[in-house]
């Protein structure tokens, strides 16, 4: 009706045909509608937050059957410990927990509040007689109940005086304790006397049951369960003791240290012939009339401060004083023996001069001549006892002088590392190193990082060195790997570069012969031995790695480019052929180079003009010198032939071996072939074409290897590799076009594009159309229940303040109240005081 209150929609362009609903808006009418629909939903809700008009039986289990009484219990009050459980309560120590016993608190019980005390005088404590209370507090009700019922009898007698009641509560009092130590006396003689008559009655009514009838009627004890047998166990096991703390590298290299310098200074003392005995003082003889006139308490053991080569020398000092000490030890010990033979000489001149009594002359001369004898004797007994000593510590010298040092400074240059380990023994070789290491250890100084790196190379320069001497000590360098490996375990990039350097120069000289010679020869047992050494110090599965990589590129060339010219290059190459399968072995990497070598292995063994059905690869040719390297056609020899491992020292020793053993060395060399054909196929036995790569040692062994000529135990391998190569199945995947989507053939017939009208979501189709619609239409509720959450916020936020406005009220009316009540209170008061102060 209200004009004002009618918001018209106004619309840009008016189009016929189309009703529209929202023409005329009502906004008084809609908000009004909302705040009523509010009031009836939302602030009633608010208001009854808190309020439950229903009962809701809550507690766990009551209506289920199945859950035993006492696991309600339990359970009930484990929920409500969890639910009492919050953040506040994580660091509380159970101060808060009230345990209980029948109903009673524990910590009330434990006040022990109603334990009677046997050393009490009265029985009743606590408790205050009438007249007690009559006398300090008037008495109460009592008294007045009292005067009420008897008012004559109070006014007949006089009332007793505060001092008269006192001493007759005092005299009651102890009236009362006379009388209740009286019957505690008589019940102690009563119960004496019973029990004495009852000890009189004992003996004749006891009788001791005989022994049949005990045994019978002995009762049987439980045996322990396991719980209790847990129990006991628990209670006599031991309790962990805390360890000590694990100590870091660096303190375990310091104590090393200091040990091996310790020992180094019992060694060189013991050396020089210092023994640890004769250094401690020996108590000097003390007689009983000793006054010790000559003690001296203190004694200066100051040092005197002297310098040798810049630094402060102590140990001269301290050793000056050992010497001096000695001398005077020795002065001491003559003295003494001098005095003694004066003595013994006085006497005997009293006994001469009192029994004879000759001249004073005589007896002057005689006591000279005896003095002299006397130290000839002594000078005699201390040269044998010098000579005696000398004998003794011989042997200990010698044994300390041949006896290794305990520390060791790392060498600088290849030839004191050469002199500290040549002529000496296996065990004492890995001695020094061992002590080199740890005394010189990289947390103990600066540059020991770079000299014990140069240690490394020092090693593995001398290694190199055993193994090029006529007699190769291939034992020594077996033990001197361990010392190798811990310095590469501690210094990777050095090690690294350390045999880089030697596989770089071994490539570089390989190369230089190449060019010159035009061909190339296997490399001496050094460069053999530091392959394996490569194997052994650095993983070999990795698909590329700094050291083992440029190894296998040049055991690689080994193998193609190196001729086969005699047996001594048979063996290395059929080393180098054991080394990539060791190489390999983890990572199952296929080496063409090595198929390919046994291959010309196998051909070299077999007579001429039979290379048929397969294809020999450089460096094996099929016609020439060096064929025949491995055939053996002496029967004895190979009837004679037993199977046997070619230790690689075995190479400088061809030269002297006879026609027998060089033929055994070739059938070594042939079986040691087929063993390595058939580690080859368990190992190249998962690749597609196994069969392919194969064929040419199949069809070799097959169709020209001379069985039947060889011995029964080379008969055995060969048949063991030939049935790995057969046995396997091939396992081929089919080739298969890929499959793909055919695509149309291209049509001529127009396409037809949907006009839509104007100012519409234009979409390439009806399913887009009505996707987009969907998310049109999310967008517009989505923006409406915001909208109207707003609006609740807003609706809920004047609730509360009008709350909040109501009770500021409330209370402004109160306080106005009081201070009103106050104000009249002051003015009454006021007017009260004003009369008074009149009157």
């Amino acid at each position: 009706s209200n004009p004002f209150e009618v918001k018209v929609n106004r619309q840009k362009f008016d189009i016929l045909g189309r009703k529209t609903k929202n023409d005329v808006g009502l906004p008084g009418v809609s908000r009004s509608k909302a705040i009523k629909k509010r009031n009836q939903t939302l602030l009633k809700e608010y208001k009854e937050r808190e309020k439950s008009n229903v009962f809701k039986d809550r507690r766990f289990g009551e209506y289920n059957t199945k859950i035993s009484p006492d696991e309600k219990m339990i359970r009930r009050f484990t929920l409500e410990r969890q639910q009492n459980y919050g953040k506040k309560n994580i660091y509380n120590l159970n101060e808060d927990e009230e345990l209980t016993h029948y109903g009673q608190s524990l910590a009330e019980i434990e006040k022990l509040n109603d334990i009677v005390d046997s050393d009490s005088d009265t029985e009743e404590r606590g408790t205050l007689s009438a007249e007690l209370t009559a006398a300090h507090f008037g008495g109460g009700g009592g008294l007045l109940r009292k005067k009420a019922s008897s008012e004559q009898q109070e006014e007949e007698e006089k009332p007793k005086s505060r001092k008269e009641l006192i001493e007759e509560m005092i005299a009651k009092s102890k009236q009362e304790k006379q009388e209740r130590q009286s019957q505690r006396e008589s019940a102690l003689e009563l119960t004496e006397k019973l029990d004495n008559d009852w000890k009189e009655i004992q003996t004749l009514i006891a009788r001791k049951a005989p022994k049949s009838e005990r045994k019978d009627k002995a009762v049987e004890k439980p045996k322990p369960d396991d719980y209790d047998m847990i129990v006991r166990e628990l209670g006599f096991e031991m309790k962990a003791k805390p360890s000590e703390r694990m100590k870091t590298e660096e303190e375990l290299a310091k104590e090393e240290q200091a040990r091996l310098q310790k020992l180094e200074a019992e060694r060189l003392r013991r050396m020089r012939g210092i023994d640890e005995q004769a250094n401690k003082k020996k108590p000097s003889h003390v007689s009983a009339d000793d006054l010790a006139d000559g003690f001296i308490l203190d004694k200066d053991d100051r040092l005197l401060l002297s310098y040798k080569d810049g630094k402060m020398n102590i140990e001269n000092e301290v050793e000056g004083e050992k010497d001096e000490e000695e001398e005077e030890e020795g002065g001491q010990e003559d003295n003494e023996d001098d005095e003694e033979s004066e003595e013994e000489s006085a006497n005997e001149d009293e006994e001469d001069s009192a029994a004879n009594s000759h001249s004073d002359l005589e007896s002057d001369l005689e006591s000279e001549e005896e003095a002299a004898r006397n130290e000839e004797q002594k000078k005699h007994k201390t040269n044998e006892n010098k000579s005696q000593s000398a004998e003794e510590l011989d042997p200990k010298i010698e044994a300390a002088k041949a006896e290794l040092p305990y520390t060791f400074a790392v060498p600088e240059s290849y030839e004191t590392f050469k002199s500290l380990l040549t002529g000496r023994t296996i065990e004492q070789q890995l001695t020094i190193l061992e002590r080199i290491q740890k005394c010189n250890h990289p947390s103990l100084a600066a540059g020991n990082k770079a000299k014990l790196e140069k240690v490394f190379g020092f090693l593995l320069e001398y290694i190199g060195e055993l193994a090029t001497l006529d007699l190769p000590e291939l034992r020594t360098i077996d033990k001197l790997v361990l010392p190798l490996y811990n310095l590469c375990q501690m210094f990777p990039e050095a090690a690294s570069d350390s045999i880089k350097f030697i596989l770089r120069d071994a490539a570089h000289d390989m190369e230089e012969v190449i060019e010159v010679k035009g061909r190339a020869t296997f490399p001496g047992l050094d460069t053999l031995i530091y392959l394996k050494i490569t194997s052994l110090l650095f993983p070999t599965s990795d698909f590329w790695h700094p050291v083992v990589t440029p190894a296998f590129m040049y055991m690689s060339q080994l193998l193609t480019k190196c001729r086969v010219t005699t047996l001594e290059d048979v063996i290395k190459g059929l080393f180098v052929c054991c080394l990539f399968l060791e190489y390999v072995s983890l990572s199952r990497r296929f080496v063409p180079e090595l198929i390919n070598f046994l291959l010309g292995v196998l051909h070299i063994s077999l007579p001429k003009n039979q290379a048929q059905g397969y294809a020999v690869v450089h460096p094996f040719r099929p016609v020439g010198k060096n064929l025949e390297l491995l055939l053996v056609s002496d029967k004895k020899d190979l009837d004679s032939w037993q199977k046997q491992n070619l230790p690689l020292s075995i190479v400088t020793r061809l030269k002297e071996t006879s026609t027998t053993e060089m033929n055994h060395i070739r059938l070594s060399c042939l079986a040691l072939c087929f063993d390595l054909i058939k580690k080859c196929a368990v190992l190249y036995e998962s690749l597609p074409s196994f069969h392919e790569i194969m064929h040419p040692i199949r069809i070799l062994l097959k169709q020209h290897v001379p069985v039947q000529e060889y011995p029964a135990q080379m008969q055995e391998w060969y048949h063991s590799a030939l049935k790995e190569l057969e046995n396997k199945v091939k396992h081929y995947t089919p080739l298969v076009c890929e499959k793909k989507k055919p695509v149309p053939l291209k049509q001529y017939t127009p396409k037809i594009v949907k006009v839509l009208e104007f100012g519409r979501k234009q979409a390439s189709s009806k399913q887009e159309q009505e996707r987009k619609q969907l998310i049109q239409k999310h967008k517009r509720e989505l923006k409406g229940a915001i909208r109207e959450i707003r609006k609740d916020n807003q609706f809920l936020a004047r609730m509360q303040l009008s709350e909040i406005m109501e009770r500021d009220a409330a209370r402004k009316r109160k306080v106005k109240e009081l201070l009103g009540s106050l104000a009249t209170q002051e003015g009454e008061w006021k007017a009260m005081k004003r009369k008074k102060w009149k009157n």
